[in-house]
């Protein structure tokens, strides 16, 4: 248990760091819109965490994992560096050219985890993080040529809160529920063309921010299965959300929901000082029509807005993560990963998606954690995300003018974070 006094001393911390993030834009487009992973020592393994909790973050991916950490305040931050744009060729109503949405190239993203152990059996925790999201700002609109003035601009946030709670049933079980309360905020700017084909013109673009509250639960097991080896499971419910500013962009009226995902997780540890670990993720995008809808749905007389309309065309995502932990020495650990995820982006859906360009598969992360004291310890990780382009060949309508959209992009992370053990 924690000193009475060393506990009342982390509330001004809580406090700043919430209304950090409250005010911090996030934006975190990595596999597919969702962050590669939460909480630095975590994202230093690729996102790693389903059956290896690390520290005060841990309900973000399974909140089985509050029971393993003890009692701990984790304050972080991670800075986002996303290049992105689009290439159109063969259009005959002017839009070829090179377009870059590097209006905005760098992101902050606050994050915060509490853990506290109630008894042998019951542990309590608290996270806050941005899920994800995805922005880009295109200094030259690639839609100048119908008539768009200034920028083409698209913002995606999405920020969780997620208290949690995990009993420990037996000497080998854990398992844990949370709820995530998700606050998401939406803006576009300069797409006046779509306008013509929405079901409500005037709610297509140019309406300002948005913003939703929704929430759902997230269940975990974390359970020992060998001597060495660790197993976990992870499920989310989707998330409602709606955007009634946007009602003529987004199908069924504006809705926008944050999709179901569920993964499993293996830890290995063959001896004191290594740790490898290895999860698999389900995004289920297809259960957002906003975002799964095929922009083939305008061919059917399914206007932007409607019950089917349009969307991105994104297919569900699948994610595979390795990360490794080697204890180099008492005060220092070091660890590195890497991720795959499947494509979320068909090339014949890269149209609408010169507006999100969240085409990268492949990450990298590098990190470290250095315990200063008793109490405290330092983490710090950089991650990067390859460059990957989709060829759209044919992928404009023909009532655009026809020819190919490509888009690309490719990302630095830098996260820095600070633990306190009580």
């Amino acid at each position: 248990m924690s000193h009475p006094a060393r506990f009342a001393s982390t509330r001004p911390t809580l406090i700043a760091a919430a209304t950090l993030m409250a005010l911090s834009p996030l934006a975190h487009a990595t596999n597919g819109y969702f962050s590669h992973g939460y909480g630095v020592q975590s994202q230093s393994m690729a996102g790693v965490g389903i059956a290896l909790p690390l520290d005060g973050l841990t309900a973000a991916t399974n909140p089985a994992g509050t029971a393993f950490v003890g009692n701990r305040l984790d304050v972080g931050a991670n800075l986002f560096n996303p290049s992105r744009g689009a290439d159109i060729q063969n259009n005959v109503a002017g839009l070829n050219g090179h377009y870059s949405a590097d209006g905005r190239d760098l992101f902050l993203i606050p994050e915060l985890g509490y853990t506290r152990q109630i008894n042998k059996q019951l542990s309590l925790g608290l996270a806050l993080y941005g899920n994800g999201g995805m922005n880009t700002s295109y200094d030259k609109s690639p839609f100048a040529n119908f008539g768009v003035q200034g920028r083409t601009e698209m913002n995606l946030e999405q920020l969780f809160i997620t208290p949690s709670a995990a009993w420990k049933f037996d000497a080998h079980h854990v398992i844990g529920a949370a709820v995530n309360v998700a606050y998401q905020r939406f803006s576009m700017k300069g797409i006046v063309p779509f306008a013509g084909m929405s079901s409500s013109p005037n709610d297509t673009t140019d309406r300002g921010t948005d913003s939703s509250v929704g929430a759902g639960v997230r269940l975990g097991w974390i359970g020992d299965i060998a001597p060495g080896w660790r197993a976990g499971a992870t499920w989310s419910s989707a998330i409602n959300g709606q955007f009634d500013k946007y009602k003529g962009l987004f199908a069924e009226q504006g809705s926008f929901d944050i999709p179901a995902n569920y993964g499993l997780g293996l830890a290995w540890q063959p001896t004191s000082q290594w740790t490898l670990a290895l999860d698999y993720q389900v995004i289920e995008l297809s259960g957002t029509k906003s975002v799964s809808n095929s922009v083939t749905q305008l061919q059917q007389g399914n206007l932007l807005g409607s019950s089917n309309g349009p969307g991105f065309g994104w297919k569900d995502v699948t994610v595979y993560k390795l990360g490794v932990a080697h204890q180099w020495s008492d005060a220092l650990t070091l660890r590195a990963g890497y991720s795959h995820a499947s494509q979320p982006i068909p090339s014949s859906e890269t149209l609408f998606n010169i507006l999100a360009p969240g085409v990268v598969q492949d990450h990298v992360t590098l990190g470290f954690t250095w315990k200063a004291d008793q109490h405290g310890e330092w983490s710090a990780y950089f991650g990067h995300a390859f460059k990957k382009t989709v060829n759209g060949q044919g992928a404009i309508p023909p009532g655009f003018g026809g020819g190919d959209a490509s888009i690309h992009l490719q990302e630095n992370m830098l996260g820095v974070a600070y633990g306190w053990k009580f």
